[in-house]
């Protein structure tokens, strides 16, 4: 297999369920999508990494760009600013219905990958950011940060997040609106299994407070297509409640009312300025990279 299409193997979210850990797939992925940038539509874009200096008496050995040595013969070393360009706070919901999986890759799990994406892309663009954990309440929250160190312990968090309580994603979104004291991109990912009037209503308080908005709606293909071909028992899981059914009977109304579900959002969306993007779980992780990469190029 070539450099190039391993490196495209490894946006597809069954392959990195199989690696060994969150850093390798967040790396992957980063490099994978990086890759793909060189490639026509993307070639417009670029990924913009810490500036060089000449390397002087003094500086710090462990800031020395040794690939670029490699390449021009000459010590450089990364440039660190104190202000960065950007504060994220991404949002990851972790309520039972994110545990739904009809095949190997869950909504948590596929949300977890694409955290961990946007946190190892942000900082090598040397952007501060955060990350929250939120279901009917905030069980985490860390506030937005450029050091090197910030890396390894929000990657550490999103290697074992568990699907936790009920969903309540607007009071949940209020609470942390209220938390956020600097303006910055609020990255929410979320199935959105919610109230959409509910929903809107928290995303509306951070454009109240002049952040940008990027939200992902993750479903599972299921969910989408309802594709079911036997009789089948539906279980709900926050709930417990259960039914069996005949799919076929309910398919055309299923997703007639998903698809009004989903207008709703983007509608509601649209007219607060947020960019909302609907992503199903087995596809490519640089469909959500390249929304993200058009969302910063917005707001620069």
């Amino acid at each position: 297999m070539s450099q190039t299409n391993a490196n495209k193997t490894y946006l597809d979210p069954e392959i990195l369920a199989g690696l060994s850990s969150m850093q390798l797939r967040a790396r992957l992925v980063v490099e994978g999508f990086i890759v793909g940038l060189h490639k026509s539509p993307y070639h417009g874009f670029s990924v913009e990494f810490a500036e060089h200096r000449a390397y002087g008496s003094g500086d710090d050995l462990r800031f020395l760009d040794w690939k670029l040595y490699g390449k021009t013969d000459r010590f450089y070393v990364k440039q660190f600013e104190e202000e960065t360009n950007l504060k994220a706070h991404i949002m990851l919901d972790t309520s039972k219905s994110m545990a739904f999986a009809s095949g190997k890759i869950s909504k948590l799990q596929y949300g977890s990958y694409l955290s961990a994406a946007l946190t190892f892309l942000l900082l090598k663009q040397q952007d501060a950011v955060g990350l929250s954990l939120f279901d009917d309440h905030v069980h985490f929250h860390q506030r937005p940060s450029s050091r090197s160190t910030v890396l390894n312990g929000i990657l550490a968090k999103l290697e074992h997040v568990e699907p936790g309580n009920e969903t309540a994603i607007g009071g949940s979104l209020h609470r942390l609106a209220e938390r956020i004291d600097q303006r910055g991109l609020v990255i929410v990912i979320s199935d959105l299994f919610d109230d959409p009037e509910a929903i809107l209503h928290g995303l509306k308080h951070f454009r109240h407070d002049h952040h940008e908005v990027l939200v992902f709606h993750i479903m599972d293909p299921r969910e989408v297509d309802f594709n079911f071909n036997e009789h089948t028992k539906f279980v709900d899981m926050e709930t417990g409640e259960s039914m069996a059914t005949e799919p076929w009977h309910l398919k055309e109304a299923y997703r007639k009312a998903v698809q009004n579900f989903q207008e709703t959002l983007s509608r509601g969306s649209r007219e607060q300025r947020i960019d909302y993007i609907p992503i199903t779980t087995d596809q490519p992780l640089d469909i959500a990279l390249m929304a993200y990469l058009t969302k910063r190029q917005k707001i620069r």
